[in-house]
């Protein structure tokens, strides 16, 4: 939407003006825009030969100014990780993707024992209040051990609808999304209860053939679904096997679900994050960081979860006990990281991965309108960076140096 909107006699008083090349701002790319906010919302969008004060403009600028970025899976950063830290590390994490453009971010943990799942939801939850993140992912503990990935087999159990309950409880309401294998127990009663509690359910970490995936994506039509990290953490794309990735591909070309790509130059190869956008397009892809601790950090040992992490040229991997290289254990990136190599060696138009980690995320937690688009009455979180996608600013609800 572009243009100012205001009740009659309404009057604001404007707090900010940002201008430059504006992408995601409704009706597309503006050369030379203007985004203007006051009292945290954005007040008008336009071109910026149509703002009615031109004397208040700031210079022209060939910055690109993008939404604030909304990433749905990430195990922390700066060092600390959401399945691990305390209280005080899991803000510095936050906070670290916050300066990097990411306004919105989910902390998601990994499979554990209970009481330690119990334990760090219910402290995450504090964050979740404070306005710190979106909500809780739980990923796991639902899974399937033959593709658990960097996750603790010995955390693994079958589905478990009444320990599901205990963790939300424990969290206050603030588990927004699952990840859960189609193939674990009693998977329609879990479904059945994240449904209750506006719960995401998201597929992976999963053994299923295609039909079982199928079957799960149709009878999860009650609201939106998605799939974890498509391609990590279930069994390759075969045209006689086809398994849950052709199913999950079809599902998002028909509109029935999102699915998450990790496009860090680690996860996927730019070619099928690629064949991914032009298949099925970023309405139906959200963009996603699966950061953990070591985002930001140099190369070094970590923790995810209960599980030794090294990291070597900025890919992070599970350590063996023969010394071999592990499975890969999270990413390394920033959500803006994954942007900027999605359209620099993927080769996907900067609009459309600019959708696919802004407005496409923004709609699977039901929050369009209020995040994830340069609209008028949106929340001003707003990201400027250079021509090469490096951050200038960071705007979160119209406030800078967050």
């Amino acid at each position: 939407m572009f243009g100012q909107v205001l009740a009659p006699g309404e009057r604001f008083v404007v707090t900010g003006i940002v201008r430059g090349r504006l992408v995601g701002a409704g009706a597309g790319e503006v050369d030379d825009g203007v985004v203007e906010f006051a009292g945290g919302r954005i007040t008008w969008v336009g071109e910026a030969t149509n703002y009615s004060s031109p004397e208040r403009l700031p210079e022209s600028s060939a910055d690109l100014v993008l939404p604030g970025l909304i990433d749905l899976h990430c195990h922390g950063g700066a060092g600390f990780g959401f399945p691990n830290a305390d209280a005080r590390g899991a803000r510095v994490a936050a906070a670290h993707h916050r300066g990097q453009g990411t306004t919105g971010l989910m902390g998601s943990l990994v499979s554990d024992q209970p009481e330690i799942l119990i334990a760090q939801a219910a402290m995450l939850a504090d964050l979740v209040e404070d306005g710190v993140l979106l909500g809780v992912h739980l990923e796991g503990p639902f899974i399937n051990a033959a593709r658990c990935g960097a996750q603790d087999r010995a955390a693994i159990i079958p589905g478990d609808p009444g320990l599901f309950e205990r963790i939300y409880a424990a969290a206050r309401g603030t588990v927004r999304s699952m990840t859960l294998a189609p193939e674990t127990a009693r998977f329609d009663a879990l479904l059945a209860a994240m449904r209750r509690h506006d719960v995401l359910p998201s597929l992976g970490h999963t053994d299923a053939d295609a039909a079982t995936t199928t079957a799960c994506i149709a009878g999860a039509r009650g609201g939106p679904i998605t799939a974890t990290h498509l391609f990590n953490g279930m069994p390759a794309l075969h045209h006689r096997s086809p398994g849950p990735v052709a199913a999950c591909l079809a599902a998002a070309g028909r509109g029935q679900m999102v699915v998450e790509l990790i496009g860090d130059g680690v996860h996927v190869a730019p070619e099928a994050v690629a064949m991914v956008f032009d298949t099925v397009g970023p309405d139906q892809i959200a963009l996603v960081s699966d950061a953990m601790a070591a985002a930001g950090m140099s190369d070094g040992d970590y923790r995810l979860g209960a599980l030794d992490v090294q990291v070597h040229d900025g890919v992070a991997r599970l350590v063996t006990e023969d010394g071999s290289p592990g499975a890969i254990a999270g990413g390394t990136a920033r959500l803006v990281d994954v942007l900027r190599w999605t359209v620099v060696e993927a080769g996907v138009p900067l609009s459309d991965a600019v959708t696919a980690a802004t407005r496409t995320p923004a709609r699977v937690l039901g929050l369009e309108g209020e995040r994830g688009s340069l609209t008028v009455g949106a929340r001003a979180d707003i990201l400027v960076t250079d021509q090469s996608l490096r951050p200038r600013r960071v705007l979160v609800a119209g406030t800078e140096g967050i």
